[in-house]
């Protein structure tokens, strides 16, 4: 316990599922957390359970309203929990749209550009914001929820595996340029119970037990207890040596690649 003592991780898209799950796992270990999300009755909730759950650990939590998409409302994000807490420690990019798939052929640039704001362009607005903070302090851990949806490039996803694996070479050049600064970055590609799987596993049920069975542990992941302790390790001290990785926290799912193989109409 206490792990993270005095830290402060900034977590987007913490109102729920694995960001849910990651905050919960740094508070944990005595963070201050910053839930940073758009809808506010969740974030709320989320940083109100942290303090109420892990307060004794010493850990604290804010709820800052943030809409990811816009460079004003990153930004600011950062500023507020800098007045908050004194300082940012941590960076989790974790937000990312749900939902939808599209032949690439009939890809709506709209479609294509809202996948890209969230999941690579607020990455890089959040790692310029904190970049000042954590090269003054020289401490820095910077962690970006990618997708082997992108590494394996699974069909009619494009969108999202195209903005995932650009925020994924993102963060290894941040790893390149600013380790010199004690500043890491890793990426951790997560299989969770999430909002996300469970509305796929109501649109393909075959598909999603396709999935499931060819996981070697053959469960699908929880938030917090499966992939917030491997948030936990890159945002310690502990993890001082490792930076550029991409960490697979998905039970081995990407060992012999994903079942992935639902069809859409032309």
């Amino acid at each position: 316990m206490g792990r993270l003592q005095d830290k402060v991780a900034i977590v987007t898209g913490a109102g729920q599922g694995i960001g849910l799950g990651v905050a919960r796992a740094l508070a944990s270990e005595g963070a201050r957390v910053v839930c940073a999300n758009r809808n506010k009755e969740s974030g709320e909730s989320a940083a109100a359970a942290l303090i109420k759950d892990f307060g004794s650990c010493g850990a604290d939590a804010r709820f800052f309203q943030t809409d990811v998409s816009s460079r004003e409302s990153v930004f600011s994000l950062v500023e507020k929990t800098v007045a908050a807490f004194g300082g940012v420690d941590v960076l989790v990019n974790n937000a990312t749209p749900t939902g939808g798939t599209s032949r690439l052929e009939v890809m709506e640039d709209a479609f294509m550009d809202a996948y890209l704001k969230v999941n690579y362009s607020a990455a890089f607005w959040g790692m310029q914001a904190v970049f000042p903070h954590m090269k003054k302090k020289g401490y820095g851990r910077i962690i970006t929820m990618c997708s082997l949806n992108g590494i394996n490039a699974h069909q009619y996803t494009a969108m999202y595996n195209g903005s995932k694996e650009a925020a994924r070479a993102l963060t290894r050049t941040a790893a390149v340029e600013w380790g010199r600064y004690g500043i890491t970055a890793n990426v951790i590609c997560p299989f969770a119970n999430t909002p996300s799987w469970q509305g796929f596993q109501k649109f393909d049920p075959e598909g999603a037990s396709r999935i499931l069975n060819g996981n070697p542990i053959r469960y699908v992941g929880d938030s917090e207890k499966d992939i917030g302790p491997v948030a936990v390790f890159l945002s310690s001290e502990e993890s001082r040596y490792v930076t550029g990785n991409t960490l697979h926290a998905d039970g081995g799912g990407h060992i012999n690649g994903v079942a992935w193989k639902f069809e859409l109409p032309e």
